[in-house]
């Protein structure tokens, strides 16, 4: 890697040490005869709490390691801001997530090739999630080994997750050891992005071994400001570090890999995005693509808490004292296991809730702790969480700039609920909460319902409940859409419309959101990325030639 102080030259420009990022990277830079530079805004993942699998409790809402976005007041959720955390370290949003691992639908890949989407089907995917995988089970024709992210087990289940398996199948549905494997639908435990008891971050898997090459330079403290251009073609990225401005020049792709808030808001910042908008921003337009930043989805979940009749199983339990912590701490030390090795979910549900759904519709995360929210304290009684998320959600939203100012964060409009499909599918997803709740198998565990309580009945008291407690579960995607139309944002090639050595490859070209958590689909995207580009280069060559 060659350049001074304000002007780094590199071939590929990563932007983004994100779930995509890492991977694009590190597969990049395998070829030692092209040199890659890869732009982080956050610091290096040296946070002891960033690699213990529980440490999400207190890094997704850190003041330096997560961006701690929000929402502008939602129209269907009383008004509320509703907050986003986003990573901001190394490894992004898979350093601080719940570590749960999922891929989501054969269908969900299926539709993508519908919707014009060439190469994206399940079966054009399924060789980069077996690649990137090191599934503790082994190899198969669904998953693979000896790939950089560890996906493993739980080591810690607990009675209470065993129990919310055994509700579901009293209730009829199926159980299901392997949510990856041929079918998603039914009960089982999730599996995690972890490694011998350590969380697997994208920055753990895939740039820690790769941070020896000399082909590879990672700057951290570095934000993007703005993408440079040569006319209709992009060259290099301008950055702020330590306070300085400076420029890195790409001699072939810059490659954005900032999510799905992140790649739309430079894409606008730079003038790629909706003419109008740029013009009354006073954004220069490089090209109008209106499409950008448009097309948001996410998963919202509304959570049931239950006061657990039970003493000891809880996480509230074992934090309440330090004999409990000192306990979970030691058994962590000396064993890699106990509940600082629990995901945000220990078991899990997809079920169909709404009258001719083909596939589940809607997923449950049990988690055995509780609080009034996500990033708030531990209830001061035993208790415990059933969260439930619609899967497939006709609403979209947006992000725009509220400035030209790359420092004032997007505004980003969610829309949840905004559909009655929407709202129909979250108050099923209750109703069927409390019916898990009522079978015998849990009925040793439930001392009450706290959240929202018995005297919340009927349809259009559950709506309520969902709209003043519902939150986001983490997985905006869709807003830099792939597709084969003109109106898309990106090809199927990941290139950015109009604009040449220029893609984009993150949770932002999702043309709809995967049924379940999104980190395992972001790393595939940057895994096939990798190949995009390779495969464009060795065209390039032999035209060359």
């Amino acid at each position: 890697m060659s350049g001074e102080v304000g002007a780094l030259v590199a071939d590929y420009i990563v932007v983004g040490a994100g779930s995509a990022g890492c991977a694009v990277a590190a597969r990049l830079s395998e070829d030692p005869s092209v040199r890659v530079l890869l732009l982080e805004a956050g610091a290096r993942d040296r946070n002891l709490w960033l690699h213990i699998p529980l440490g999400y409790g207190k890094t997704m809402f850190h003041p330096t390691l997560s961006w701690n976005l929000e929402t502008e007041p939602e129209p269907e959720l009383e008004g509320r801001r509703i907050p986003w955390p986003r990573g901001r370290v190394l490894g992004g949003s898979s350093a601080i997530n719940g570590l749960i691992y999922i891929r989501g639908q054969k269908e969900d890949y299926d539709h993508w090739r519908q919707l014009g989407c060439t190469g994206w089907s399940f079966e054009d995917v399924l060789p980069y999630f077996r690649r990137a995988e090191d599934q503790e089970r082994g190899a198969d024709a669904l998953h693979g080994a000896g790939g950089p992210l560890g996906v493993s087990d739980l080591r810690d289940r607990g009675p209470l997750a065993r129990a919310f398996i055994e509700a579901a199948v009293e209730l009829g549905l199926p159980r299901n050891d392997d949510f990856n494997g041929p079918t998603q639908e039914g009960a089982g435990f999730y599996q995690v992005t972890a490694r011998n008891g350590w969380r697997c971050s994208a920055a753990t898997a895939y740039l820690k071994p790769a941070r020896g090459r000399p082909n590879l330079r990672i700057e951290t403290g570095a934000q993007a400001t703005r993408l440079l251009f040569e006319g209709r073609r992009a060259v290099g990225v301008a950055f702020r570090q330590g306070g300085a401005l400076r420029e890195a020049r790409a001699a072939r792709e810059v490659i954005l890999c900032g999510g799905a808030i992140a790649s739309p808001q430079l894409l606008l910042l730079s003038g790629v995005g909706p003419a109008e908008e740029l013009a009354a921003l006073g954004i220069p337009v490089v090209q109008d693509l209106p499409q950008v930043g448009r097309n948001l989805q996410d998963h919202f979940q509304a959570r049931m808490v239950y006061r657990c009749r039970r003493r000891g199983v809880t996480l509230n339990d074992r934090m309440a004292s330090l004999r409990g912590r000192a306990g979970m701490a030691l058994e962590f030390a000396l064993f890699r296991r106990g509940m600082l090795t629990i995901s945000a979910g220990t078991a899990g549900l997809f079920a169909r809730v709404l009258p001719g759904s083909a596939t589940p519709d809607v997923q449950y995360h049990f988690i055995p702790f509780s609080a009034d929210g996500p990033g708030r304290s531990l209830h001061p009684f035993p208790g415990f969480t059933i969260s439930v998320c619609q899967l497939r959600p006709e609403s979209r939203g947006t992000i725009t700039l509220a400035s030209p100012d790359p420092s004032v964060p997007a505004r980003i409009r969610a829309n949840y609920l905004a559909t009655e499909t929407d709202r129909r599918c979250i108050v099923e997803g209750l109703k069927l909460t409390r019916r898990l709740a009522a079978t015998r198998a849990l009925a040793p565990f439930v001392e009450a319902e706290y959240l929202p309580g018995p005297e919340a009945q009927g349809e259009e008291a559950l709506l309520a409940h969902a709209r003043r407690t519902g939150t986001t579960i983490f997985h905006p995607c869709g807003t830099c859409r792939m597709g084969s139309d003109p109106a898309s944002v990106v090809d199927t090639e990941l290139r950015v419309r109009g604009i040449a050595g220029l893609r984009v490859a993150d949770a932002s070209i999702m043309p709809t959101v995967v049924s379940g958590n999104t980190n395992a689909a972001c790393i595939m995207i940057g895994e096939k990325a990798a190949d995009l580009i390779r495969a464009a280069a060795k065209a390039r060559q032999a035209l060359a030639a």
